[in-house]
């Protein structure tokens, strides 16, 4: 294979492919919290006559709970070089894109729902879970590609070494780099 193509491939890998697949990893499991907790709504399991049970109610719960569960694995897996310091701006950004890929999901619900007149639990799904999935997914990564977790963002923790020292204060003992340990006992 020659080198130029080579470039090529590992320049795709490292801008785009390499997100995209544990971005679709998160939104996989993302997507069974998503559709289990929906249909568990629609069959009634906090009752048989309230809102959560309604099609709009059901998604739009169900939705929200699977929002904070991919921020989580977006922020510390697919993004994590690029998350940002400000953890508040970035999730309510976060929530801004996330609000507009339910919205895209909502809408093909409602339109299949009640402008079609599909009512069936199936027509639900596929209306839902997955036109509007796929639509919002689009959306969605896009944005929190570019704007989001974007490498440009001048309060992102982007530099290796800033990640690095992060899970260093995290996960190593303290001092440890810094020569201040205990001396060892006993020699």
């Amino acid at each position: 294979m020659p080198a130029s193509v080579r470039s090529a491939l590992a320049r795709a890998w490292h801008g785009v492919i390499a997100y995209a697949l544990k971005f679709g990893v998160v939104g996989l499991l993302g997507l069974v919290v998503d559709v289990g907790v929906f249909n568990l709504l629609r069959l009634g399991v906090l009752g048989d006559d309230g809102w959560a049970q309604s099609a709009l109610g059901a998604k739009t719960i169900s939705t929200s709970i699977a929002i904070v569960f991919n921020w989580l694995g977006n922020r510390y897996w697919t993004f994590r070089r690029h998350r940002r310091r400000n953890y508040l701006r970035e999730f309510a950004e976060y929530l801004a894109v996330s609000l507009g890929g339910m919205a895209i999901a909502l809408i093909c619900l409602w339109i299949s729902h009640h402008v079609l007149g599909y009512t069936s639990l199936l027509a639900d799904n596929i209306a839902s879970n997955v036109i509007g999935l796929g639509l919002g997914t689009l959306f969605r990564f896009a944005l929190y590609r570019w704007w989001v977790f974007g490498h440009h963002r001048s309060d992102g923790l982007s530099e290796l070494a800033r990640v690095e020292e992060a899970e260093r204060a995290l996960f190593e003992e303290p001092g440890a780099d810094r020569g201040d340990a205990e001396p060892a006992r006993g020699r």
